[in-house]
């Protein structure tokens, strides 16, 4: 098997590409290698790659940003994957695309299943959900898409490496509590992904994955500060304090409650859910090292 990833420095692709299976013949492309934003440069790259399956890890991911970079966020969360979705057709490629809570506006209150109506609430959601109904509008298309939530690993610029790092420098830090998901390392995020990618293809479905268990940020910081000084990584304990969403306004108005409910992927993909804190731990743990 041959498989094309996209998005290949980001922290999602990175974990893709540590963890690629022994004989899988790996293309593993940067921004740089392939411009997302460039329709004929995604058709161009899978005629000339010819893969069996693509995995589209790269997207527009700076949420408050795309509140005035409509365009460019479109360009790459929206036209990229159409693009990519009817360049494997016409490849007979399997197609996989990775999506985001995001997609909901959270005031449902209980985990959203991939049946329940998208409603996005800021620019980034409703880019990535368009990216989603072009891509199952492909007729023929052997496609998943794959939405997830608080992706981190222990390099990229994400919650947990802002965390430490204001850990380090602060003697107090205030965090959002009343915004509620599932944080998932990009490591167990990729380890599904090539589940999904060299398994039996299955029809064509909406999936959802994140590690298990349910945070609200202030949880998640919490624990990073539990950890990181038990590990060794903070010289010293900080005042880790909650606050309501109010009190640190940003551009992009986000979801309250982006829980996923992932049943039905781990028994596709036949997955054992891995707890947040769990896959915190191993990633701190790493960062020692």
């Amino acid at each position: 098997m041959k498989a094309l990833v996209t998005g290949a420095s980001g922290q999602l692709g990175r974990a893709l590409v540590a963890s690629a299976p022994a004989g899988l013949e790996l293309v593993a492309l940067t921004r740089a290698e392939l411009d997302l934003a460039s329709p004929r440069a995604i058709q161009d790259c899978v005629a000339s790659h010819r893969p069996d399956v693509v995995i589209n890890a790269g997207a527009y991911t700076a949420v408050d940003k795309a509140e005035t970079d409509r365009e460019m966020a479109f360009a790459v969360n929206s036209t990229a994957p159409a693009e990519l979705a009817r360049s494997c057709r016409a490849r007979d490629a399997r197609f996989i695309h990775i999506s985001t809570d995001y997609v909901f506006d959270g005031q449902r209150g209980v985990p959203y299943t991939s049946d329940d109506k998208p409603h996005p609430m800021n620019v980034y959601g409703a880019s990535k959900l368009e990216g989603e109904q072009r891509i199952a509008a492909v007729p023929g298309l052997n496609w998943l898409i794959v939405r997830t939530a608080w992706v981190y690993d222990a390099v990229g610029r994400n919650f947990v490496t802002t965390m430490l790092r204001l850990f380090r420098e602060r003697p107090q830090v205030r965090v959002v509590s009343d915004q509620v998901g599932s944080p998932t390392s990009s490591a167990s995020l990729a380890r599904a992904l090539w589940r999904a990618a060299t398994g039996p293809a299955g029809e064509p479905a909406t999936l959802h994955y994140t590690n298990a268990g349910v945070a609200s940020w202030y949880d998640f910081a919490a624990a990073i500060h539990e950890e990181a000084l038990a590990l060794g990584l903070i010289p010293k304990p900080v005042d880790v304090q909650a606050i309501v969403s109010e009190q640190f306004p940003t551009p992009a108005r986000r979801p309250p409650y982006g829980v996923l409910e992932k049943r039905a992927t781990l028994e596709r993909l036949a997955l054992a859910p891995i707890h947040w804190r769990v896959e915190l731990r191993a990633v701190l743990k790493e960062m020692v090292k």
